[in-house]
């Protein structure tokens, strides 16, 4: 979950490593480093954020055309000075930055010592570098050639890129599990963990496949696998802009990105639904879309929002498709043994598409004979990759931690699926189908007017924003948002937030309700209207505050609630793209009035790329 840049050129390589390690920031922001060569290969590293970096660097001389920069997110070691990258060899003729988890670090680690190898750090990726160090010194091969030998050893995941003292023109990266993408410019290469920071100077790419290794020397680019196998590399053009990845006038990648969402619905809706032909289509998935229509049953994978999403999904595609759905963590799926048979459908959700449970669960699932359909964002993404077929949210990139705009993407990519399998299966009738079509085509207008809550919300967050503890509440396909909510809170606001069906109240957290608990109840028009208006009154009745989130003009639950916050109303399986906006908006305020760094919170990261 760390952040990998690496330059090599005819450019001064410190501003291009600096640039696109701030990019990368979202992806570990608990330490940075560089490491140049200028005649020494030199390391320069400061626990914190990258600024803290470039007002070190300010003293240093740092004249160099070649260079690999990290900001890291800490899995080994506690985040300081001497666990940051890049770490050096025993010689120090070489440095390393790596992403991902070493799982046999520590009997390798203990082997090495035993030949007289000293280690500085408490890190998994000094053993790395010092491993293969140690295989090219006693194998008296080639740097490539140790960096393949060792891959074949290690276990877990990585992303890494070498650089040498012997070699002013050599960078070697390998990947399997974590991300690396290399940048083709002219006469010069870029290496990152996503295409943030390479945008800027290219737009030609190429992704870094697992088990593979990239050698960058002498103006050339050489890929193998791990197998010393020869391949040649595919060349991706980025369609990303480089203003969408700046704040674009907004104080936070957070409040941008929860503004953004009538347009990224409406680019995610594009070319797909045009209601008045009764079209709605999704070419990714047009190949096993006879596997999906025919299912016995569809199992869901996800981590936090995007399972989030994949709760939602499972109320729609039982609504609409009448197929019974799963939906499992997918951090646990791999490790209870999941009975999966041949032909079983599974739907993988990921924002980054680099997701390491969600990746290894696919895995599982592949070996098993399943059919993979991936929800992801970042086009050419591991998971996208793995997956059978598919749909890309088109959603543009989310930088903020706190997913908001991939979430209301993935909401609608799902049921955007599910209406096509009802109507396939002929659980969807004609008429609603056809009514579905509108009702999605007007969701970007409805966000749009949602969005227009943001006064009265930040109005009451700055009520609640001392609170200790908060319980937000949802029935039926809202549920689901009840939970994202929550999280939103507990994730940039750092309050303890629960998200419970409304029901469920009355057994067990009722005995929290007091006048000092703040309740958000998602509570516009559906069939379980009246059951969520009873839940109001039992929390009404234990003097609990309620902040209700209803369908414009609801005159019944604003007489009893202590603050309503009004959305337009849409299908009730629809309704969740909508009601989701003012949580989002409620954590945003409460958690920059409490001084809380919004895009960067504490101990997370963007994409979580180690288990």
């Amino acid at each position: 979950m760390c952040g990998i840049v690496a330059y090599v050129g005819n450019k001064e390589a410190s501003p291009i490593l600096i640039k696109g390690l701030k990019r990368l920031e979202y992806r570990g922001y608990d330490s940075a480093g560089i490491a140049l060569l200028n005649g020494d290969l030199n390391v320069y590293k400061k626990k914190g954020k990258v600024s803290e970096l470039e007002e070190y660097l300010k003293d240093q001389i740092i004249d160099s055309n070649i260079g690999i920069g990290h900001t890291r997110w800490a899995t080994h070691g506690v985040p300081n000075d001497v666990n940051a990258h890049p770490h050096f060899s025993s010689k120090k003729d070489l440095a390393i930055i790596h992403n991902g988890i070493i799982e046999n670090y520590a009997s390798l680690k203990k082997d090495l010592e035993q030949r007289g190898h000293v280690f500085l750090s408490e890190t998994d990726s000094e053993v790395f570098i010092h491993f293969i160090e140690d295989i090219r010194d006693n194998n008296q091969c080639s740097l490539e050639e140790a960096v393949r030998l060792a891959l074949t050893k290690v276990v877990g995941a990585y992303a890494i890129v070498i650089i040498s003292k012997d070699d002013p023109n050599q960078l070697i990266a390998a990947r399997k599990g974590s991300p690396l993408v290399i940048g083709l410019g002219q006469g010069e290469f870029f290496i990152a963990s996503d295409a943030s920071p390479i945008i800027e100077y290219t737009n030609e790419v190429v992704y870094l496949n697992d088990l593979e290794i990239a050698v960058i020397k002498d103006g050339r680019l050489n890929i193998k696998t791990i197998e010393d196998v020869q391949t040649t590399p595919y060349i991706h053009r980025l369609d990303l802009e480089l203003d969408q990845i700046e704040k674009g006038g907004y104080e936070h990648f957070m409040l941008k990105e929860i503004f953004e969402q009538p347009k990224s619905i409406k680019d995610c809706l594009r070319g797909r639904v045009i209601s008045e032909q009764g079209h709605l289509a999704l070419g990714g998935i047009r190949q096993y879309l006879n596997k999906l229509v025919n299912a016995d049953r569809i199992i869901i994978l996800g981590c936090g929002t995007s399972w989030h999403a994949g709760l939602v999904a499972e109320y729609i595609f039982e609504e609409f498709a009448r197929i019974p759905v799963e939906v499992e963590y997918a951090s646990e799926f791999r490790y209870r043994n999941p009975i999966i048979k041949e032909g079983d459908v599974v739907i993988a959700i990921s924002q980054s598409g680099e997701t390491a449970d969600t990746l290894a669960a696919i895995e599982l699932a592949k070996s098993k004979g399943a059919i993979i359909f991936g929800v992801c964002n970042v086009v050419g993404s591991s998971i996208a990759r793995a997956s059978h077929e598919g749909a890309y949210l088109h959603a543009g990139p989310e930088i903020g931690v706190a997913s908001t705009k991939a979430f209301t993407a993935q909401v609608t990519v799902l049921t955007m699926m599910a209406i096509i399998v009802g109507h396939r299966r002929g659980t969807i009738k004609e008429s609603l189908f056809r009514q579905l079509l509108v009702d999605l085509e007007n969701l970007p207008a409805k966000v749009e007017k949602a969005l227009k809550t943001n006064d009265q919300i930040k109005y009451i967050s700055s009520i609640f924003k001392d609170a200790s503890n908060f319980l937000y509440l949802g029935r039926g396909a809202n549920f689901p948002v009840a939970l994202e909510g929550a999280l939103k809170l507990k994730e940039i606001s750092y309050i303890h937030a629960e998200g419970y069906p409304a029901a469920e109240m009355k057994h067990g957290p009722i005995a929290l309700i007091d006048e000092e608990m703040p309740v958000m109840v998602i509570a516009t028009k559906d069939q379980t209207y009246e059951k969520i208006v009873s839940n109001i009154q039992e929390v009404r009745a234990r003097k609990g505050k309620v902040i209700a989130i209803v369908t414009e003009g609801d005159k019944q639950i604003e007489a009893m609630a202590d603050f309503v916050i009004e959305v337009p109303g849409t299908h009730e399986f629809l309704m969740p793209i909508v009601s989701v906006v003012p949580l989002q908006l409620l954590s945003y305020h409460i958690a920059v009035m409490r001084g809380c760094n919004v895009d960067q919170p504490r101990n997370l990261a963007k994409s979580v790329t180690v288990e």
